[in-house]
């Protein structure tokens, strides 16, 4: 296994280990309303910062709202941790998503966030999607407006092209792109290439998404058994030795499955193993077609 940095410095000036915490399955049903057990999450917040973990990732959309407050609960003023957030995709119900890109709105979502996570500066804030209904440059434009004015150092985009990285990046530094992306999920590999080249962090959401692939026949459930680790804990480990520039970001709301989770950065894959898992979707393909991954998951 070819040996990377353990870290990466998003914007080339805030360094984080490569393997954070997604926060948003803390919430109710895994993205709406309360923890069932408030306890259980904030022990999971605090579990993840005491096992090493120094990036969060959350959304005003995860709750909506109490995600960003359970964090702030758990973990304010941080020390050390990186908090991102992300606005732009509100979440008005089960099944109801809305990309909601206007200006005015953003700026509202970041106040509105600053307050919950008791920041005066957020040090990395994404934009969740892109509003087909409103111009690239004038959604890129507010977060720079925020920038501008202190709110935010970072900026990010979410759910995005190869070719709408461009134009962002026509118009200021994009310094993340986070996009759904696991061992059986590669559609966008092309432009981890472009994150890449571009020393631009690719934070992979649904990371370990390992569905039947886990399964005792399927090629991470037969490695896994050959190396005595879970098939999470090699999806994981691909990510990591993909690029040195991939932020992979699991979510759980379990503390065993968190510890099993943070395991994955010491694991090393013999390079049989790693070519063997590269192989299972081919880079750029879209795996719904052979049934082995879902576009059609939200975050």
């Amino acid at each position: 296994m070819t040996v990377t940095s353990a870290t990466f410095s998003i914007g080339n000036d805030i360094t984080v280990h490569r393997l954070g915490f997604g926060a948003m399955q803390i919430t109710g049903d895994g993205i709406w309303g309360p923890p069932q057990d408030r306890d259980n999450a904030l022990a999971v917040l605090r579990k993840a910062v005491a096992l090493g973990v120094d990036f969060i990732d959350t959304a005003d959309s995860y709750g909506p709202t109490i995600s960003e407050e359970l964090i702030a609960e758990a973990l304010y003023p941080y020390e050390g941790t990186v908090i991102a957030t992300k606005a732009g995709f509100a979440r008005t119900g089960p099944g109801r998503w809305h990309a909601i890109g206007l200006p005015a709105y953003l700026k509202q979502q970041c106040e509105l966030s600053l307050r919950r996570l008791r920041l005066d500066c957020i040090p990395l804030f994404q934009l969740h999607r892109v509003d087909k209904h409103v111009p690239l440059a004038d959604q890129v434009g507010a977060l720079v407006d925020l920038q501008s004015e202190g709110k935010i150092k970072h900026i990010g985009l979410s759910e995005v092209t190869v070719s709408q990285v461009a134009e962002a990046s026509a118009i200021t530094s994009i310094a993340t792109v986070q996009n759904l992306y696991n061992v059986g999920e590669r559609t966008s590999e092309p432009l981890l290439k472009v994150c890449e080249a571009r020393g631009i962090g690719f934070i992979p959401w649904y990371p370990i998404g390992t569905g039947r692939l886990a399964a005792a026949d399927g090629p991470l459930g037969r490695a896994a058994e050959q190396l005595g680790h879970t098939p999470a804990q090699l999806a994981l480990a691909w990510l990591l030795w993909k690029s040195p520039v991939v932020l992979p970001i699991p979510g759980t709301k379990s503390v065993p499955h968190l510890e099993e989770n943070c395991a994955a950065v010491s694991i090393s894959l013999p390079d049989d193993v790693l070519a063997e898992i590269d192989a299972i979707a081919p880079a750029g393909t879209d795996p719904e077609a052979t049934g082995q991954g879902s576009r059609g998951r939200r975050r």
